[in-house]
């Protein structure tokens, strides 16, 4: 229904992800094509490993500690586990061990959500009253973040200490998206700091140079496409989600792809996620 989240593991060769409103997380290795589908007992959005044993998911309650062998949970972080408005949404790891994670409401009700910084356990607001975070990446030496409110149809840039995560600079506009078609979703970094970035409703993964020049549009199958990740041995291909969520009948007759997960060929220099420090 609303695919997202998606990461690999390359001490697996695994990939990851999620379905948001379906409670599920997709377990998928590349090379014998296996997938298998975990039920949630809460919303999940955001995968990182922590170890060969164990995993720390994003959800509508805070940061869960997943066991892998028996996919067991528990809150470890709690993060607006009391606001029953708001669920996890978009989030990644930085290279220091922290991660950047965005809330938002359930029906995206207007700055009912924020992007925090969580290091260890401590959680730290970044920037509140956001209604659709996004986008959110960090650049190969770690110095810069990005990340939207997809409302704002604003790509930000912002500089922060790649030893801490931490914002150090105040937030400037990287790419104006507003005039352009769809709206910003999920981004990652390559290893030459290029920014991808799927495009709601456009079908779409958008290339954007460190500059803020949009190189290439790769077209997806899908019109509501959310998320892309880095996969394979090489971390050389891109793995996108995608979302059915909202679609009448007639469009998803139009769409019969909404809510696939899929792998394009164009070749990409990415980079492998960090672990998150617990």
């Amino acid at each position: 229904m609303l695919g997202e989240g998606p990461t690999y593991d390359p001490h697996t060769g695994t990939a990851w992800w999620f379905d948001i409103i379906g409670r599920k997380l997709f377990e998928y290795v590349l090379a014998t094509n296996d997938i298998t589908v975990h039920d949630l007992p809460v919303m999940g959005s955001v995968l990182a490993r922590v170890d060969d044993d164990r995993q720390v998911i994003a959800t509508e309650t805070g940061l869960h500690l997943r066991h892998r062998a028996t996919g067991e949970m528990e809150l470890v972080t709690p993060i607006e586990a009391d606001n029953a408005v708001t669920r996890s949404n978009d989030g990644r790891v930085h290279k220091s061990g922290a991660l950047w994670v965005g809330t938002m409401g359930r029906n995206a009700e207007k700055d009912a959500g924020a992007i925090y910084h969580v290091a260890r356990g401590k959680v730290t607001t970044l920037f509140p009253d956001i209604t659709i975070p996004n986008a959110i990446c960090f650049s190969p030496d770690g110095a810069i973040a990005y990340y939207t409110d997809t409302v704002t149809a604003r790509l930000m840039r912002v500089t922060i200490d790649p030893a801490t995560a931490l914002p150090t600079g105040t937030p400037e506009v990287f790419y104006d998206h507003r005039g352009d078609a769809g709206g910003l979703d999920g981004a990652i970094c390559d290893q030459d700091g290029n920014i991808w970035n799927a495009r709601w409703s456009a079908g779409c993964v958008d290339g954007y140079s460190p500059g803020g020049k949009r190189f290439v549009s790769l077209k997806v199958p899908a019109g509501q496409t959310t998320c892309p990740a880095f996969v394979g041995e090489a971390a050389d291909r891109l793995l996108v989600t995608s979302a059915r969520e909202g679609l009448s009948d007639e469009a998803l007759a139009a769409d019969p792809e909404a809510g696939s997960t899929f792998l394009l060929d164009h070749p990409v220099k990415g980079r492998f996620e960090p672990d998150y420090i617990l």
